[in-house]
């Protein structure tokens, strides 16, 4: 996919909504490092209001504990970057929302903030379903500029969400 390439990121999120649909499931977004261009992806569709419940973007680590519930003990302990954390958010989208389904991302998009432990181009991924098991991804995109990161996030995370509309699971 040519990352690009707007029209292929709207195909994509046209899916997920079209699955979402069929399933009587609505969506959430937990964002960190893309600062709501998830769900800005996702209302880039006409008539996606019947899927898309509620976006949370939560770029602080605040925001992170007031609006998700995330512990602050916990973003102490192992970073606002991190499979915890990703967990943690989704599974507060859900606590939070009305919605059945939700993705999280928490990652470093650059050009600065990261480390050898954390470099730039780290994004950590979670998507919570209602009576299943919160699922972690993890990509090293590496140093390809804020941008592609935060695109390359914003697909990913659209994969994620037709992966998990795709699993049979009960809601």
């Amino acid at each position: 996919m040519d990352f690009d390439d707007q029209d292929a990121l709207q195909r994509q999120a046209s899916r997920v909504l079209e699955l979402a649909r069929r399933q009587g499931l609505m969506i959430a977004t937990a964002e960190s490092c893309t600062g709501g261009l998830i769900a800005g992806m996702l209302t880039e569709i006409a008539g996606s209001s019947d899927v898309v419940e509620r976006g949370f973007v939560t770029y602080s680590n605040l925001a992170k504990q007031e609006m998700l519930g995330v512990p602050a003990s916990l973003i102490e302990r192992v970073g606002a970057v991190s499979e915890e954390v990703a967990r943690a958010m989704a599974d507060g989208a859900i606590r939070h929302s009305a919605a059945g389904l939700a993705v999280s991302v928490t990652g470093i998009a650059g050009p600065g903030g990261g480390s050898a432990e954390k470099p730039v181009g780290l994004v950590h991924f979670a998507t919570a379903r209602r009576g299943a098991e919160t699922l972690h991804h993890v990509e090293k995109f590496g140093d390809i500029g804020r941008r592609m990161v935060r695109l390359r996030t914003v697909a990913v995370a659209l994969t994620l969400l037709e992966d998990a509309l795709s699993t049979t699971q009960a809601p």
